[in-house]
């Protein structure tokens, strides 16, 4: 069986004392089960939960996770070789998200900002980029590199980039008093670790978004963390901002997983902002990559993200996932010197953390993905001939 990563090498250290809650298919029932992960087991908690969006509101979620009776159990390592394989045949984990709306917050890192600058500029064109680089990047990182946004002192760098001719939207979400929140992409359209993840066939300028994600109730708390990762195309949002949706939501472009840790006394929020990501791409061509991306870097708090995200403007009754930006822009030439790096079909792209576990996904083109089929319909429809649906929570007018 050839793995596109070892299943060994997913699991977060330490994962015994984690409290990790996941998404398994199991092709007995056609559908998805909400499982815990205990010790070499996987436990099938949807009799208690019938998706992690309901599970995740109990006040009681981690002893849930941890605790709670459930029904099948599966080898952990059976159902990670059949994840990993490329072509899983038996049960296999999914993204760990369900029924929240996937969000994300982005240019929360200055290099990334620099990067969505340097797009605009150059206009999508990756020849231009180094170019566009070499001109403003000096000037701007000098002045917003320890910049607090939304202060009077950016406010002030705001005035001096607008005089210099160098103002632009992304230093405006960057440092100003709003951040970028977006719609990344459709419920239950997320793939986890194993799936391939598609770029649009016709980008030639694109790359990998690695991130910290978070997963948060409807009352707006934040959970329990993950990787994601926010494939993006940089030629289509480098020509206009207004192509943000066809940039960012294509078939197989969001990759969520391997698990949701939840908070708990071994792992809080505190010590989700200290995590670092790394990102690591081999291609069939010999090519590779490696980064690091510490997560205390970022420009504004996690919460706070969290906080834009949902509040009295703005209510998730099934709970949201939020993604928090990213500071890789990868700018290494891949092919002719100045055109930077871009994907080509059959990258492994690897996003880890010792705390999180291995998010690894292989790139293809979003045509020739696995098409996105089962939707609420037919998550609803499956948990209802299960008998599942009993106990839910109530619907709010």
């Amino acid at each position: 069986m050839n793995f596109i990563a070892q299943p060994g090498q997913i699991l977060p250290d330490g994962n015994e004392r984690a409290t990790l809650l996941a998404r398994v298919f199991d092709p007995e029932v056609g559908g998805p089960c909400v499982a815990a992960i205990r010790g070499d087991r996987v436990v099938d908690l949807t009799a208690v939960s019938p998706t992690v969006a309901d599970l995740l509101e109990r006040p009681d979620a981690v002893d849930v996770v941890r605790n709670a009776a459930g029904g099948r159990e599966w080898p952990l390592e059976a159902v990670l070789e059949s994840t990993m394989s490329g072509q899983p045949a038996g049960a296999h984990f999914l993204a760990p998200v369900d029924l929240q709306v996937i969000k994300a917050a982005g240019v929360t890192f200055v290099r990334s900002m620099l990067e969505r600058v340097i797009e605009e500029r150059a206009a999508g064109d990756p020849h231009r980029a180094d170019e566009v680089r070499t001109r403003i990047a000096g000037l701007v990182r000098g002045h917003i590199s320890r910049l607090q946004p939304g202060s009077a002192d950016a406010a002030r760098v705001k005035e001096l980039l607008v005089s210099e001719g160098l103002w632009s939207q992304y230093l405006e979400v960057g440092i100003g008093p709003d951040p970028e929140i977006f719609t990344k992409a459709p419920v239950l359209s997320a793939v986890g670790t194993g799936a391939e993840i598609g770029v649009l066939a016709r980008s030639t300028w694109n790359n990998p978004e690695p991130e910290l994600v978070l997963a948060v109730t409807s009352a707006g708390v934040p959970v329990a963390a993950t990787l994601g990762n926010d494939v993006n195309l940089r030629d289509f949002e480098g020509r206009s901002a207004l192509l943000l949706t066809e940039a960012k939501d294509n078939n197989a472009s969001c990759a969520i997983g391997p698990f949701l840790r939840l908070f708990d006394d071994d792992f809080t929020i505190a010590d989700a902002r200290r995590v670092e990501i790394a990102l690591d791409i081999t291609g069939t061509d010999g090519f590779s990559l490696h980064g690091v991306s510490p997560v205390s870097e970022i420009s504004r708090d996690i919460a706070e993200l969290a906080g834009h995200a949902c509040g009295p403007h703005h209510r998730y009754p099934d709970g949201f996932v939020l993604f928090t930006g990213t500071m890789f822009a990868p700018t290494e030439d891949r092919d002719e010197p100045g055109q930077g790096f871009t994907h080509k079909h059959g990258d492994v792209v690897r996003i880890s953390s010792p705390a999180l576990g291995a998010l690894v996904n292989v790139v293809t083109s979003a045509e020739q993905a696995p098409d996105w089929t089962f939707g609420i319909r037919a998550l609803m429809a499956n948990l209802a001939a299960r008998g599942l649906l009993t106990g839910t929570a109530e619907a709010r007018p």
